[in-house]
């Protein structure tokens, strides 16, 4: 597909180059191992998946909890019981993730070559996610793609996270390009809503997670089923 005046991407990570589910199911059922809860399953993993590390536990937490076989041991599932159990989760999950990150993930197909195109067009690039800073620049290193970004934002890099606008905003700045002219690449409604807000131009890769939720309803400027289609 076309998309005319971009002067710069903001790019995604999590489901839009990397395919990093296996990565968060694996550090989330290490951590609630250590707490005494049952592993997690992966459509809960993925319906968690895209509004930061603390939604993702939170929600996992909630979704544990509240099995039968937990409730039958005498726990109450309640918001007071989660975050009981919230702290040592988390600190926990963050433990596992810096060990596994990148271990069980794959770059998506056509990731690479969609960004050297980016790249020989003259075209500087961000990544933003809303996964932690450090984990996302260790992910991008170990998967050889660090080299294509001037920036990576992760979602302790600002107050919020997206869906909010403040990050692809600020991310505008940081390139020195006004967000009419600076798309946002992503695969989630968390990316559409924050660059709708921003007045950023949105396409989405058909292949991510947008919470278990079918991506071809989300209101963007197109959808791509690689990035290899992209033309900018």
């Amino acid at each position: 597909m076309q998309v005319s005046h971009i002067q710069a991407l903001m790019v995604d990570l999590d489901g839009t180059m990397v395919d990093t589910m296996a990565d968060f199911e694996a550090a989330l059922n290490l951590a609630l191992a250590d707490i005494d809860l049952p592993k997690v399953a992966r459509e809960v993993v993925n319906i968690a998946v895209g509004k930061g590390s603390e939604h993702l536990v939170r929600t996992v937490l909630q979704h544990q909890l509240a099995l039968p076989e937990v409730q039958a041991s005498g726990v109450v599932c309640n918001s007071t019981t989660v975050e009981t159990y919230y702290e040592p989760a988390f600190q926990r999950y963050q433990h596992h993730y810096g060990r596994v990150n990148g271990h069980h993930a794959e770059v998506y197909a056509g990731v690479l070559d969609g960004l050297k195109a980016f790249q020989s067009r003259g075209l500087p690039m961000a990544c933003l996610t809303n996964k932690p800073t450090v984990f996302a620049k260790d992910l991008l290193a170990r998967k050889g793609l660090e080299g294509f970004f001037s920036h990576v934002f992760g979602g302790d890099a600002f107050p919020r996270k997206k869906p909010d606008p403040m990050p692809l905003l600020a991310t505008c700045q940081a390139l020195g390009t006004l967000p009419a002219h600076t798309l946002m690449l992503g695969d989630s409604q968390n990316d559409a809503q924050a660059a709708r807000a921003a007045l950023c131009p949105v396409v989405l890769v058909t292949y991510g997670y947008n919470h278990g939720e079918p991506i071809r309803g989300v209101d963007c400027d197109g959808f791509i089923d690689s990035f290899t289609e992209l033309r900018l």
